[in-house]
Parts: C-alpha cells; sequence; structure tokens
C-alpha cells in the first residue's frame, strides 16, 4: 500500500503544472462571443429590387422591408426571406443561355432539354418547340409559403400546358400560321393555374423561339415552307399589280366620263343658246321682214368676204385689158 502510494505521487510530480483557470477573463470572453453573435444576427441587408419577408419565431410579419440595411431580433428570432419583385425572370425550355443566375432557368442536362422541346402536335407529327417564359414575382407571400419549389412548379406547368396547347393543333399550325396563337393561349392558361395553385406570379410573356420537325423529315418541310413563301410572294405581287392597274383604269375612266359630261353640257348650253338667237331673230323678222332679212345679208357678208381675200372683179362685156396697176398691194 506505502507503495501504491509512492509511485501515485512519484506520477503527480512529474505532471507539468498547468495554469490555473481564470474564471473572470472566462466569462468576459463567453460575453464577447455572445454579443458579437448577436451583433451579426441582428443586421441584415436587402437587395435593390427586392423586398424582405420577416419570421418572428415562425409566424409571418405583415410588413414587408425595403431595399438597404436594416436590424432585427438576433439570435435567429427573426429570419429574414429576400424576394426580387422587380426583376423580370425567365424561365428556357428546349435550350439554355450560358451565364443564368437563376439555378431554374434552364435544364443543364442537354437529354432533359430534348425531351422538354420534343412534342407531338394534334395529327399525331412530332415537332421539337423551343418556349421562354418571362414571369414576375407579384405575391412575395404567396410566392414563399403556398407551393413548395415554386420555380419547379413553373416549369413543370409551363411544360404541361405547352405540350397541351401544341397537341390542340396541326403541325402546320405549330410550324408556321399558328405561332402567335400558341403564344397567347399558352399564357393565359398559365396564368390560370398559377392563379389556382396561388402562386403570387405572373407571366408577362411566352415566346415561342425555335420550331421545327425532327431532324429526318425536316429537309421535307423546307421545301413546303419555301413554296408556301413563294406562293404568298406571287399573290402580294398580283395584289400589288392588281392595286396599281385598276386604280389608274379608274381615274382614266373617271376622266373621260367627265370630259363626256363636259362635252355634252357645252353642246346642249350652244344649242339651247341658238335656239334663244334664232328665237329673238324671229322675233325681230316678224315685226319687219324687210329690214331683218337685208340686216342678216350684211351681217353674213361681212363675216364671209373678208375671207375670201383680194378680189378682182370685171365687167363679163370688156373686150381689152385695163392697165391695172399695184393689184397686189403690200
Amino acid at each position: 500500500m506505502s507503495n501504491q502510494n509512492f509511485d501515485l505521487d512519484q506520477l503527480r510530480a512529474q505532471l507539468p503544472d498547468f495554469p490555473k483557470l481564470n474564471l473572470g477573463l472566462a466569462k468576459w470572453i463567453v460575453v464577447g462571443i455572445i454579443g458579437a453573435w448577436a451583433a451579426i444576427t441582428a443586421t441584415y441587408s436587402i437587395p435593390a429590387e427586392s423586398v424582405g419577408v420577416i419570421l418572428r419565431f415562425g409566424k409571418k410579419q405583415d410588413t414587408l422591408v425595403k431595399p438597404g440595411l436594416h436590424l432585427k431580433l438576433p439570435f435567429l428570432m427573426d429570419r429574414v426571406y429576400p424576394v426580387p419583385i422587380e426583376r423580370q425572370m425567365k424561365q428556357e425550355f428546349g435550350f439554355g443561355t450560358p451565364g443564368a443566375t437563376e439555378p431554374t432557368q434552364f435544364s443543364a442536362d442537354p437529354r432533359v432539354q430534348l425531351e422538354e422541346k420534343s412534342m407531338v402536335s394534334g395529327d399525331l407529327n412530332a415537332a421539337q418547340v423551343d418556349w421562354v417564359v418571362q414571369y414576375r414575382i407579384t405575391d412575395p407571400e404567396h410566392f414563399l409559403f403556398n407551393v413548395r419549389n415554386p420555380a419547379e412548379t413553373l416549369r413543370d406547368a409551363s411544360e404541361s400546358i405547352m405540350r397541351e396547347v401544341v397537341g390542340d393543333r396541326t403541325i402546320d399550325e405549330v410550324i408556321t400560321v399558328g405561332r402567335e396563337e400558341i403564344q397567347i393561349v399558352a399564357q393565359t392558361k398559365l396564368q390560370e393555374l398559377l392563379e389556382r395553385y396561388q402562386m403570387g406570379l405572373t407571366v408577362q410573356q411566352i415566346q415561342l423561339k425555335e420550331v421545327n420537325p425532327p431532324r429526318e423529315v425536316k429537309p421535307a418541310f423546307n421545301e413546303v415552307n419555301e413554296a408556301q413563301q413563294e406562293q404568298e410572294t406571287a399573290v402580294n405581287v398580283a395584289n400589288g399589280e392588281y392595286k396599281k392597274v385598276i386604280p389608274q383604269a379608274e381615274g382614266e375612266a373617271d376622266q373621260k366620263i367627265s370630259e363626256a359630261e363636259g362635252y355634252a353640257t357645252e353642246r346642249v348650253n350652244e344649242a339651247e343658246g341658238d335656239a334663244t338667237r334664232f328665237n329673238a331673230v324671229l322675233a325681230e323678222y316678224i315685226k319687219a321682214p324687210e329690214v331683218t332679212r337685208r340686216r342678216l345679208y350684211l351681217e353674213t357678208m361681212s363675216e364671209v368676204l373678208p375671207q375670201l381675200g383680194n378680189k378682182i372683179i370685171l365687167d363679163k362685156d370688156v373686150q381689152q385689158v385695163l392697165p391695172f396697176l399695184q393689184l397686189n398691194p403690200k
């Protein structure tokens, strides 16, 4: 027993001397750590184009926080979620723009992109449709708390609506003449679905990018499109010629009709004037026939004789040539 005590004492003697713990210093260190943590968790900032939604002890607060630096209850008693309500966001289907900041803007896997754009039209033809959905967050609270993963839900809803709209139309409508209608109908249906889910999102535009047939039949579709474009060009040229020739012919016809009407009016007026003048002369003739007849004779001769020029009148019984001088006056 003494040997054991001796060994234990010897062992204790060999241990190094540790400094004694200063309880006062330790207390201030703990207080400093807690204070630093409180200061860090009591401040937050909301970026531009966003508002903040506050949860206090898990309960949503009614006030939305504007952009800037703010204070909140520390130690995670308040949790703040920034929501970019002023930013226009988009989702791309069938392709992806490099450098996107939103994780859900497009599918990174090329196989998923091919599956997204591969569709079947209403006449059972295959088509590859690339489109873009542009949207904004209009209700931050609904966006955060009504639907889990709202961005992924939006992608699924957009793809479902586009397949439905394309499936209701023929391949010619999808590729050529029906693109604008498809965009409008898809936007309306998607907005109705989002309002039913109360997701707090507003669809601003759905835009079809590239709509192509499958690679195997693309040359045939290109030939059909070229033929349709040539037909439209020929129709437009014919309409242009029609619109150019017809108005010109109508103008010429109106001009001739106007000239004919003017000539008819002139002839009628002249005839009426002649008749009036004849009636006036007749009235004078009835009053004084001899005087009127002589006046008419003299007036007629005064109009006719100046048109005959210089005339030499000889007596028919003259037997010799008289020496006339200066017969042609200058």
